[in-house]
């Protein structure tokens, strides 16, 4: 008799999992059976035709994997986003075809663009009709190839479980990503025997290449020796798990540290040695001490174009360490010349020990003069912002949480103004408690991505930060959080605009604000409350703090909607194709 979880587990665990003979099963049950052996205990979803005899073995699994009926398929892989990114573990999604493939589409993309370990699990049609325009057919694998790490349409039962197995191992080795499962419908329903194959699958996959340590001392050396070096560090640092190693390194150098929007978290926002975030809304120390260095150590990024403004002024006189797991980052936007192709923290823990075994302890009066610079730029452009008696001011709501969370709540934002408030506003303690949608930019990423984050971390304060416009794509959602007694705390603030375009038009359109008043919106509090959530409202100052309070000590779901000023702008900001020492500050 074989089962796929001993009973010693199922007994630790209080969990029941059907238990299986030699006889063979049907593909639905086999997909269980592997999600459950890949460690799968969450799955986000919504029900269809294509995907009813998965549904029906989830059925039977209830006690083993918890469900989360989302009210759309973009909510679910946002949800699974923000599972994965609160906690390092696989997301996984399940949709229907056709739509509910094509709805999964956003996030899928967006989960691409951030490096997101995701398994999305699409329905499609029978195999015999593939191609023919059946009823709720499209070309999942073919629409999702670009945006996945890889996409499997398993055409037969007996390639399903191999499929599983290599789709959880693929999104999260190496530079993690989301993958495309599609299975007929009529594969769900034939028949074979599950071979409980993941232990041997497992043994037969190749290490992740070895870090070149000759190179890593080369580039140690000319670290060393550098009189205005900066670490430039990105969501790979969050994603391998690097901050300890980081700290170490950077603590014994001396250096200054600046995080990328994706990197926040990955090194402590309130630390000595940490210049704040750098590009197009970074701070104006951290641009221009990247201006002025002369080595740019670079960790765990990609060189995207909202770091580096004009790439040709881009550190014009550094030379560049670039250590990234992925070797086509390396070189792909800007040449390195020393090159360390490996896991973040794999490759700071190398350094670590490198300078121990060299005797370094601490280099800072070495680099005394690069930080007399970098402290004359902190103390000439601080972030700040003039608050008003009479209106909230958008940077103020961000330090009232801060101040009324202690700074240790986990920030889940969406797109636009605030996404940038929070980022400069709120410093971060800690790897995984900030989540944001970095390179794709997602608009109705915040709401979703939150819950999927608290159900993930129960006992982690979690609180969506989101727009105006943002929460009106995806606010169907509070009614799962509302059904699974998920205490999502979503905080809007509320300009009454496109926050973002409105300001672009502003500064570089003239003021001809086409298309971005939002001043015709729902009653918030009245739509959290028809949801069965609470809603509250601050409109001044002093209403602030203690309506922000009244909603975290809510057990439940609190809607915040915060009034704030309707054309305040996000400073500094370097304009589009600018040179980033060029920042526009007020």
């Amino acid at each position: 008799m074989l089962e796929a979880v001993s009973i010693a587990q199922n007994v630790a665990n209080e969990v029941h999992v059907p238990t299986i003979s030699v006889e063979p099963i049907r593909g639905a049950e086999i997909l269980m059976r592997a999600l459950v052996d890949n460690g799968v205990d969450t799955v986000f979803g919504l029900p269809g035709g294509a995907v009813l005899h998965i549904y029906d073995e989830m059925w039977r699994y209830r006690e083993a994997v918890t469900h989360y009926l989302v009210r759309h398929e973009q909510g679910a892989v946002h949800a699974a986003e923000g599972y994965a990114r609160a906690t390092g573990k696989v997301g996984v999604a399940l949709v229907t075809s056709g739509p509910g493939a094509t709805n999964a589409v956003t996030g899928i993309a967006d989960a691409y663009m951030d490096s997101i370990p995701l398994v999305v699990i699409t329905g499609q049609v029978p195999t015999a009709v593939i191609g023919t325009d059946a009823f709720q057919e499209v070309d999942t694998f073919g629409i999702t190839l670009p945006i996945v790490k890889h996409s499997y349409l398993v055409r037969n039962v007996e390639d399903l479980e191999n499929a599983v197995n290599e789709a959880f191992y693929l999104a999260s080795t190496g530079k993690p990503g989301p993958v495309v499962i599609d299975i007929p419908k009529d594969v769900t329903a034939q028949l074979c025997e599950y071979r409980e194959s993941r232990t041997d699958f497992l043994s037969a996959q190749v290490d992740a290449p070895a870090c070149d340590r000759e190179m890593l001392g080369v580039a140690l050396e000319r670290i060393l020796t550098a009189k205005k070096p900066v670490f430039y560090v990105g969501g790979g640092v969050v994603t391998s798990g690097a901050s300890d190693a980081l700290g170490k390194v950077v603590e014994a150098l001396g250096v200054p540290v600046t995080p990328t929007l994706m990197g926040l978290g990955g090194f402590p926002t309130a630390h000595a040695q940490c210049l704040g975030m750098l590009g197009m809304h970074g701070t104006y120390t951290a641009n221009m001490a990247v201006a002025e260095s002369d080595l740019l150590v670079a960790i765990g990024v990609r060189f995207d174009d909202r770091v580096t403004g004009k790439l040709a002024e881009f550190a014009p006189n550094a030379e560049v360490v670039h250590i990234d797991i992925d070797a086509s980052n390396i070189g792909k936007i800007r040449k390195p010349q020393y090159p360390v192709v490996a896991d973040a923290r794999v490759a700071l823990e190398i350094m670590s020990e490198m300078l121990t075994s060299k005797g370094a302890t601490n280099h800072r009066e070495r680099l005394g003069d690069w930080w007399g610079e970098i402290r004359e730029w902190q103390k000439a452009v601080p972030l700040s912002c003039e608050y008003s008696e009479f209106e909230i001011k958008p940077q103020q709501v961000i330090e009232t949480l801060h101040e009324v969370t202690n700074g240790d709540a986990i920030i889940v934002s969406d797109v636009g103004q605030h996404q940038m408030w929070a980022a400069q506003f709120y410093p971060f303690k800690r790897n995984r408690q900030w989540i944001n949608s970095g390179g794709l930019g997602t608009m109705g990423f915040g709401l979703p991505a939150a819950m999927g984050a608290q159900i993930a971390v129960p006992d982690r304060q979690v609180v969506a930060i989101v727009g105006d416009g943002g929460f009106q794509m995806t606010n169907q959602e509070i009614i799962t959080a509302i059904q699974y007694k998920v205490p999502l705390k979503v905080l809007i603030m509320n300009n009454g605009y496109l926050g973002m375009v409105r300001q672009w038009q502003e500064m570089f359109y003239e003021r001809a604000y086409s298309e971005v008043d939002l001043s015709i919106s729902p009653d918030f509090v009245k739509l959290a409350e028809a949801y069965g959530a609470q809603g509250l409202r601050a409109r001044t100052p002093g209403e602030l703090k203690a309506v922000l309070q009244e909603g975290l000590d809510f057990d439940g779901v609190t809607i915040w909607d915060i009034v704030v000023s309707k054309e305040e702008n996000v400073f500094p900001i370097v304009p589009v194709g600018g040179a980033s020492r060029n920042m526009i500050l007020k």
